[in-house]
């Protein structure tokens, strides 16, 4: 029997033991997914507080349910280690590391490098291998496997196998989670699709495969381009909007109406998140490569840079309209996280927005009941406030950034004296009012 039949053989009967690095927003819900099913999973992570955490069944990821999570630890389908000799234990094993930008908005690619070095120099023969982390195209082929064959000292194809399916979490998501979101699968050979098809086929409903990794590395930065595309041109079109006197959410609501042709993107004070800001740039670094010029991601990319400061000269203006200056204001900020109901704020706009208004002297609160304190880039640190009658009445301005859906608008407006409101927050307003400011 073949080390490919073996591997089918054992996903086969539930019998394969599945690796996955890195815990987060990502590698928790799909270790789950995989426990679930009675495939006994094993995490492996950095944090020795995370790893102790899912250990105890202490879940700290809004999209897994606690007491599964503790049901499936005490059944012993899944456990957490930091020990990453403890590789070989495993046949099949998934990253799921973060990929962030460096200073220069090129790709930190120092995760998966890591991760690649633990696995080639732990991993046993025929070990499938598959990558989940959003990167740039040939990121599998021409990154990866070069690092494991040097570490382990094998080869691709005939003593491991590679793979990359991209990561589809929308975090606070209510009706697609992982195991319900169609997977994007591009193995690197017959083989390794296979096995990729017959693994992930356990812990999701449907897969969608594709010829290779690279063009399921494709796949996911063309999704969250679109956005960035999408987004970008509405927030210039709100902008252009506003000083025609055009309330631009009566405008998406009406062209919505059209069964074809149309889809609806929001205006905000910027695009937040670890994917749509982020993955036009792995592309921008492919294409410098190619000598290719990116011209619409690019703009995008400025359009989507150029709101928090857009979004300040916004609350600016309506403070002025209220004969007050930035500086020396109080300005309450509703919401830090990057979109409604979930406790993230990574890469939030809403904290660019709070830093620039900081810098031209005014004084920042913000109230978000998911993240009780917060830290932007810039090394500023806050901490949230209670939502008061007083917190309300003290606020010169006060910013919806976030559009959590426990928020009381009809309070919030009743008690404040000036509202800027980047979210739609507040439905009913005409463009005259004086005392509510849309986007």
């Amino acid at each position: 029997m073949s080390k490919t039949e073996e591997l089918l053989k054992k996903i086969e009967n539930n019998t394969v033991k599945v690796g996955i690095i890195g815990l987060g927003y990502v590698g928790l819900p799909l270790a789950v997914s995989f426990a679930r099913k009675g495939i006994n999973v094993l995490g492996f992570e950095k944090s020795e507080k995370k790893a102790q955490s899912v250990n105890k069944g202490r879940n700290y990821i809004g999209d897994v349910d606690d007491a599964e999570l503790a049901h499936l630890i005490q059944e012993k389908v899944l456990s957490a280690t930091t020990d990453f000799s403890r590789i070989s234990e495993c046949e099949a094993i998934i990253i799921c590391v973060p990929t962030p930008l460096d200073k220069f908005k090129k790709p930190d690619m120092s995760y998966i490098e890591g991760a690649c070095i633990d696995i080639g120099r732990n991993m046993k023969k025929g070990t499938f291998i598959s990558l989940e982390s959003t990167t740039y195209p040939t990121t599998t082929e021409d990154f990866m496997k070069p690092i494991i064959e040097r570490e382990s000292g094998m080869k691709e194809e005939e003593d491991f196998w590679l793979c990359f399916s991209p990561e589809r979490v929308d975090p606070g998501n209510k009706t697609y989670k992982t195991d319900n979101t169609p997977k994007v699968v591009g193995g690197l050979g017959e083989e390794a699709q296979k096995i990729a098809l017959a693994l992930y086929g356990k812990a999701i409903q449907k897969l969608y495969p594709v010829s290779s990794p690279r063009a399921a590395e494709m796949v996911k930065i063309l999704e969250n381009t679109y956005r960035l595309v999408n987004i970008s041109l509405i927030n210039e079109l709100a902008l252009l909007a506003g000083k025609m006197q055009i309330n631009i959410w009566e405008v998406i609501e009406a062209a919505k109406s059209k069964p074809y042709g149309f889809q609806a993107f929001y205006p905000g004070p910027g695009i937040g998140g670890h994917c749509i800001p982020l993955d036009p740039f792995y592309l921008e670094y492919v294409a410098k490569g190619l000598n290719f010029d990116l011209t619409m991601i690019d703009a995008a990319g400025k359009i989507n840079n150029l709101q928090p400061y857009r979004m300040m000269n916004k609350i600016a203006f309506a403070l002025n309209r209220h004969k007050k200056a930035m500086n020396g204001s109080t300005i309450l900020f509703l919401g830090v996280a990057y979109k409604p109901d979930i406790d993230d704020p990574r890469e939030s706009p809403a904290l660019e927005v709070m830093s620039l208004v900081a810098h031209k002297g005014a004084k920042v609160l913000y109230h978000d009941p998911y993240i009780p304190e917060v830290m932007d880039e810039h090394g500023h640190h806050w901490q949230g406030v209670e939502l008061t009658d007083e917190i309300l009445a003290l606020a010169d301005c006060v910013v919806f950034t976030t559009n959590h859906s426990c928020f009381d608008v009809e309070y919030i407006v009743e008690k404040a004296q000036l509202v800027v409101d980047m979210r739609n927050a507040v439905k009913k307003v005409s463009i005259e009012d004086g005392k509510v400011f849309k986007l």
